[in-house]
């Protein structure tokens, strides 16, 4: 394992942020997850890819200031609805340079708090 991280977030946090307006979403998210998340619901959906991306940034070992924005880590589902990381070049690159060579994701939702936990092998 090259590196592990945990993060979790309140629904209602997220569910505020969506109720001003698409800018939370745009400025945060990939298109390709703000579509996801408007077919879901959205404040649970939104929380646990928002915890999903810190989580990946704390496994990297780097904060939001670490060359790594959020929208660079895009978080997809396969067609069982599994998640997994869809990254950009520079999310993959940050990842390589640590010398991994694969992420792992977990996303779970409960009592209005989501959580994600991220390996890096």
């Amino acid at each position: 394992m090259i590196g592990l991280g945990l993060d979790v977030c309140q629904v209602e946090r997220i569910e505020k942020a969506l109720q001003k307006g698409e800018g939370f979403l745009v400025r945060y998210y990939t298109e390709e997850e703000r579509a996801y998340i408007g077919g879901r619901q959205a404040a649970q959906t939104a929380a646990g890819m928002f915890a999903a991306k810190e989580a990946f940034l704390k496994a990297l070992g780097v904060g939001l200031t670490g060359g790594v924005a959020l929208q660079d880590i895009g978080v997809a589902h396969d067609e069982r609805g599994c998640p997994y990381y869809a990254l950009s070049k520079k999310a993959a690159d940050a990842m390589a340079k640590k010398g991994a060579g694969a992420s792992f994701l977990s996303i779970s939702h409960d009592a209005g708090i989501a959580a994600a936990v991220c390996v890096l092998e």
